[in-house]
């Protein structure tokens, strides 16, 4: 199963990725451009993780696998926890953390467009 080592590991293989613990030391989040895509709790038992997620693919993995619930703490129309229980493939868990920052840096480019037109 995957592991936090693994997690960050992946996340910082990322071009522009860098992690840091802003809400405390027990909560590791990774950014690109400074907008989140990875947040980690540190302490989680199981290991658990928050991605972000379009509106629509959100909804859909939570009716799909019970592991993945509404985001806590964060905007539950746009973000999951998913828990590492053993019923997902490590490789759907690390497309799903590469989607997230897709997602992530599809907006930062969208912003950067938006800038340099004006």
């Amino acid at each position: 199963m995957i592991t936090v080592s693994d997690l960050l590991e992946l996340a910082l293989s990322f071009q522009g990725a860098s992690d840091s613990l802003p809400f405390g030391p027990d909560v590791l989040v990774v950014k690109v451009d400074g907008k989140i895509f990875l947040i980690v709790p540190l302490d989680a038992e199981p290991v658990q993780f928050n991605v972000k997620c379009e509106p629509e693919r959100a909804i859909e993995l939570r009716e799909r696998y019970q592991c993945v619930m509404p985001g806590y703490h964060m905007n539950k129309r746009h973000w999951n926890t998913i828990l590492v229980d053993g019923s997902i493939p490590d490789s759907v868990l690390c497309g799903w953390v590469r989607d997230s920052y897709d997602l992530v840096q599809a907006g930062r480019t969208r912003r950067t467009k938006t800038v340099e037109q004006s």
